[in-house]
């Protein structure tokens, strides 16, 4: 017997004009709908959040949200029929479900192109503003700066090269705090971008940088750069100048790192001690209302992210703008197809004109990198009902309220000078965006989630809000606002006045459930390596290498060495994007803690966050993501790996298990866990925690193994030029491991293969091709030459390391680089100068018969490989991990 509701019951009509409904609940195939008099019966099994026909719609047809058109029928669907196009069904089909899905799409996708009528155009009345204002407890700050929600001290690495020192030098002050109430905290904003020579985006990173030095929630800020990057102290405090912002109106010192590592973090202490009395004695006075301005943001997005949580912002914003406040609407292709409603109310043409333009430039930008912009919805956004950018960005649009004009449209980072609504040009990936935002000047971010997001900023607060109260219940420790109450009857009056109470509380201190949390982190707008079209077929049809040893000669005479082994791994925990990446690290901390891996004595937990996984481009970049994350689930220095998902990203644990099985992987070796699926951050912890438990004591018992030259799996590279003797020991080095058996690993984009010295003594021809695409495993030993697209360190270090070397030498001739988070590197020079300036942080500073240099790196291999040495750089806490995106990658 099919059961039967009324419409009311399971479903919801955003505006009258719509011919399809949204789903509230998972119907059942033969279900029956009561819908005007007329008994609807579905043809499929619609999950929450999809949509069925409630009028018949004919072949051409437009189907409609919000009375806007998201797809034409393909076909004819009368009332009752599940709508679902080729993108949903593409994602649902790496789903684990229970019930069949239609054979084929009934709908393609569509919007209305972008209309500005300039001739009829009639410039949009402001809303009325109160007479009347609201207050909040604020730091104030100089008149050019404005009124703090918070009060931080910020440490600001100018590019990714120096983002471990602020974080460990964060993480080494982090007890000053609890003699110093009135600092809300002492952040790390290290980012991935600054790291190659000639980045497309180093304006928009100078003016980002920029705004986070004078932002109003800086109590005060050490700047720190090496003096030899793409953006030095230098080069932005010229940038600060240059543009007029009030640097001489922040507590501010430029750090440049010279000598060792350890000094210079006990430099940095030395300074920000120095402050920690003066910016404690900053208080909080009321200040009103209109020194808000407030970050509009989402992720994570569902179906009913446009009926409740993002008109709730537009009420909240529109109330704002109406005590002369300011509010920030971003996510540039998040707008696509819902243009026409943005356009409807503008303050003046030129608005109109900036922003169109502005949509226009992301479209282009994206087809030079052979995306769509259009691609941007994730893989949990279709699950969850979002079947295409258009009907994603129909209810995003929901944050500009119907009443309120659209004042500014301004380019990313740049400030908020008046009160009013804006736009700013941004990706759609949450960090990326918000970052934008803050560098913008907005002091509070509000960010509306269907599926459960959890990222918080680290000096700006954050409040959540859930769409549904299904979610909020599941997530209640980790959101803020149940915006699933207006669904249920309460009013959207009464929902926004308990918001924007709830949001001037927490401008005042009150903590948001974020900041409790105590996880953030930071991306900027990532590096774009296209600048047109021109190289597009090219590399999208580049081949990929085969995998095959490159061959060499082996007359190198073998040093006699053996190395005892042990059969201990470290215990992984790999998020699946950037959205679960810092809950990873906190449960690595917690973890390590606990001592969850003591049988095993010297294995460590250890997780890879990274900025990748969800609001890129589909294509070569995320095949080598993929590529790269089963090379690090089945590393052979790992031993458990668990994958841990957002829940809603591009790449979440299904999409994992499909990508393993593609590769000839075993899924079921290995543990999962999802902060969304699971109940939130605190109950993931405790199933991961219960997984490794069990894995650990199932873990056969330590053992030990001799073994020689056969046995190593080296990774070679260097920071610079090579002199000629360090070229041919290296090549010497090379030849002994690779004819004993084993196996090395060399970058391509690496100036060892640029030197004859190397390349001629290994017989190698000058044009060698690499053997391994990037992030690639080398299953057969032998000399292999990795594909490194950029020159990016970091990066190149993450794919090396992802070849399933156990060991790198990296020769410098800088200064010592950033290591990898678990894949010892041992850094060594043969440069005088930088041997006396970094002698403590180089691990061999190689001088005398170079000779015996081969000599003194493999005794020094064996001290790591028995654990009795430990490299200085990983000792030290200066590691970092990134998976490049290639030169197609692309931030949608």
């Amino acid at each position: 017997m099919n059961i039967s509701y009324n419409f009311d019951e399971v479903a919801r009509l955003p505006l009258p004009g719509d011919n399809v409904a949204v789903a509230t609940r998972q119907l059942e195939v033969g279900t029956i709908i009561n819908y005007q008099g007329k008994a609807l019966t579905l043809d499929f099994t619609v999950m929450e959040g999809h949509r069925f026909a409630v009028k018949a719609i004919s072949p051409g047809e437009a189907l409609l949200s919000w009375e806007l058109p998201f797809g034409l029928a393909l076909q004819e669907i009368q009332p009752g029929n599940y709508v679902i196009n080729k993108g949903a069904l593409d994602a649902l089909s790496v789903r684990s479900l229970d019930f069949s899905l239609p054979a084929a799409p009934n709908f393609e996708d569509y919007s209305q192109p972008i209309v500005l009528d300039e001739k009829n155009f009639q410039p949009a009345p402001a809303l009325p503003a109160y007479s009347e204002t609201r207050t909040f407890m604020g730091y104030r700050r100089s008149q050019a700066r404005g009124v703090g929600t918070r009060n931080n001290i910020v440490l600001l690495g100018t590019t990714s090269l120096t983002g471990s020192y602020v974080t460990q030098l964060a993480a080494n002050l982090q007890s000053e705090l609890t003699n110093y109430p009135q600092i809300d905290g002492i952040v790390p904003v290290a980012h991935t971008e600054g790291g190659i020579k000639q980045p497309n985006n180093l304006e928009l990173l100078l003016r980002t940088l920029a705004g986070f030095v004078v932002h109003p929630n800086v109590g005060a800020v050490l700047v720190v750069d090496y003096g030899n990057e793409t953006v030095t102290n230098k080069m932005l405090e010229a940038y600060l100048r240059e543009h007029n912002y009030p640097l001489d109106d922040v507590t501010y010192q430029f750090l440049s790192i010279k000598g060792s590592f350890k000094n210079n973090l006990s430099m940095g202490e030395s300074i920000v001690r120095n402050w920690l009395p003066m910016v404690n004695a900053m208080e909080r006075t009321p200040e009103s209302i209109s020194n808000i301005k407030l970050a509009l943001q989402c992720g994570g997005s569902d179906a009913f992210s446009g009926i409740s949580a993002n008109p709730l912002l537009g009420w909240i914003s529109r109330e704002l703008v109406r005590y002369g406040a300011a509010a920030n609407l971003a996510e540039t292709d998040e707008l696509i197809g819902a243009e026409s409603y943005v356009l409807q109310k503008v303050r003046n043409l030129e608005t109109a004109h900036k922003f169109v333009n502005l949509v226009n430039e992301f479209k282009e930008r994206a087809a030079w990198h052979g995306a769509s912009a259009e691609g941007n919805p994730s893989g949990g956004n279709k699950y969850r009902g979002l079947y295409n950018i258009y009907l994603k960005s129909i209810g995003a649009a929901r944050k500009k309220d119907p009443s309120c004009r659209l004042d500014y449209a301004i380019n990313y980072a740049e400030l908020m000078k008046d009160p009013g609504y804006y736009f700013m040009d941004s990706p759609g990936n949450d960090l990326e965006g918000i970052a934008g935002q803050v560098a913008a000047g907005c002091n509070m971010i509000i960010f509306t989630t269907g599926n459960g997001s959890v990222t918080n900023f680290p000096f700006v607060p954050t409040l959540k809000v859930v769409t549904t109260t299904q979610r909020y219940q599941l997530l209640a420790h980790d959101m803020d606002i149940n915006a699933g109450q207006y669904q249920e009857g309460m009013s959207m009056d009464e929902l926004g006045n308990q918001s924007l109470q709830l949001l001037l509380q927490t401008a005042s201190g009150q903590l948001s459930i974020g900041e409790k949390a105590g996880h953030s982190q930071v991306q900027i707008w990532r590096n774009w390596p296209q600048t047109d079209a021109s190289q597009l077929d090219a590399l999208l049809h580049a081949p990929l290498p085969k995998g095959e040893p490159i061959a060499i000669q082996t007359d190198a005479e073998a040093y006699p060495i053996n190395f005892t082994r042990l059969n201990e791994g470290i215990s992984l925990i790999l998020p699946t994007s950037l959205c679960s990446a810092q809950v990873a690290k906190k449960m690595e901390k917690r973890f390590n803690q606990l001592k969850l891996d003591q049988p095993d004595k010297l294995s460590r937990f250890i997780a890879l966050a990274h900025t990748e996984g969800c609001g890129n481009n589909a294509g070569p970049s995320e095949q080598m993501f993929a590529r790269t994350m089963v090379s690090y689930i089945t590393h052979p220095l790992v031993k458990h790996c668990l994958l841990l998902e957002h829940g809603c990203e591009k790449t979440h644990n299904d999409f994992m298990r499909h990508q393993m099985e593609e590769m000839g992987v075993d899924p079921g070796r290995y543990g999962y866990a999802s902060i969304q699926l699971d109940g939130g951050i605190e109950k993931a912890t405790e199933k991961a925690e219960s997984w490794f438990t069990e894995q650990v004591l199932q873990s056969e018992p330590v053992a030990k193994k001799t073994v020689g030259l056969e046995s190593l799996r080296i990774g070679i590279l260097s920071d610079g030029s090579v002199t000629e003797e360090a070229g041919n020991q290296l090549a010497i080095l090379t030849k002994m491991i690779v004819g004993a058996g084993g196996t090395v690993v060399v970058p391509g984009n690496n100036g060892l293969l640029l030197k004859p010295s190397y390349r001629d003594h290994l017989g190698a021809d000058s044009n060698i091709q690499p053997s391994l695409a990037f992030g690639e495993q080398a299953l057969n030993n032998g000399f292999h030459i990795m594909e490194t697209p950029t020159e990016h360190w970091v990066e190149t270090i993450t794919g090396l390391a992802a070849t399933g070397v156990e060991l790198i030498i990296a020769l410098l001739n800088r200064q010592p680089m950033q290591a990898h988070p678990f894949v010892p590197m041992l850094q060594v020079s043969t440069e005088e100068n930088i041997q006396q300036t970094y002698e403590s942080d180089l691990d061999l500073c190689l001088s005398g018969v170079p000779a015996a240099w081969v000599e003194q790196i493999l005794e020094r291999c064996k001290q790591v490989i028995e654990h009795n040495y430990i490299p200085r750089q990983l000792e030290q806490g200066n590691v970092d991990f990134q998976i490049t995106r290639g030169l197609l990658g692309v931030t949608l």
